[in-house]
């Protein structure tokens, strides 16, 4: 920070707030919580900041789209520690998170070519007819809780075993649950996929979630250049700290 110190130029908090559309209390907020460096102080305690200040502030608000607030903020958090390595793991870790949003989203599209009623077959398990409520959590990787707030919310629609009272999933339920397992999983809200599933069921076909699908591609898409962009404002903080 020593080359921007002796630079002689000196901003206050209102400089770096206004150039950002931020509140002062922000800027300092961020500097308490270490995403900017600590400021000097004026003999009467007011803060002063550098253009490394700017930079940081820069390199956090383009990170954030790409990675998330809390991430983004440990990232400068760890560089502003000197803490390289553990800031560039914590990138790769997103860069790995969406990579797997992507494959996830590709199975979603491999899962609706196969969720046709009338190809699909899921094997029975502990129940006549279908699955019990367990064995189908345990394959989708979920508690059974989840399955139960899925149907109050109308994903799913299981029966009940005349003879124990269980519930009893059929081929359209699994193929709902494995639906609204991939949806979940790429962020959907479950009010934004009852209405989804209610329309497939009624119209006996998958083309509603067509729209969906390109939405999701789009806000991957949208994440992958936000990564870039926050990359390459980091870089530079990085090359200005020296």
């Amino acid at each position: 920070m020593g080359r921007n110190l002796q630079n002689g130029v000196r901003l206050r908090p209102v400089d770096l707030a206004r150039g950002h559309g931020l509140s002062t209390q922000a800027v300092r907020n961020y500097e308490e919580a270490g995403i900017l460096p600590a400021a000097d102080r004026t003999a009467h305690g007011y803060r002063t900041y550098t253009p490394l200040h700017a930079g940081a502030l820069r390199a956090f608000l383009a990170l954030v789209p790409g990675h998330g607030h809390r991430t983004a903020a440990s990232i400068m958090r760890a560089v502003n520690e000197g803490a390289a390595d553990e800031a560039f793991l914590l990138i790769d870790e997103s860069h790995a998170q969406l990579l797997e949003d992507r494959r996830t989203l590709r199975a979603v599209e491999s899962a609706l070519r196969d969720l046709d009623p009338a190809t699909v077959s899921e094997p029975a398990l502990s129940a006549p007819g279908g699955t019990f409520i367990g064995p189908l959590a345990g394959r989708l990787g979920i508690r059974p809780a989840t399955l139960r707030a899925w149907e109050r919310a109308g994903l799913v629609r299981p029966s009940r075993d005349a003879r124990t009272g269980y519930r009893v999933y059929d081929e359209a339920d699994v193929r709902d649950a494995r639906l609204a397992h991939q949806l979940r999983r790429g962020g959907y809200l479950l009010e934004q996929i009852a209405p989804l599933i209610a329309q497939v069921r009624a119209a006996g076909g998958l083309e509603p979630l067509e729209t969906a699908l390109r939405d999701w591609h789009g806000r991957l898409s949208a994440r992958a250049r936000a990564m870039l962009t926050g990359a390459a404002e980091l870089e530079a903080y990085l090359r200005e700290r020296g």
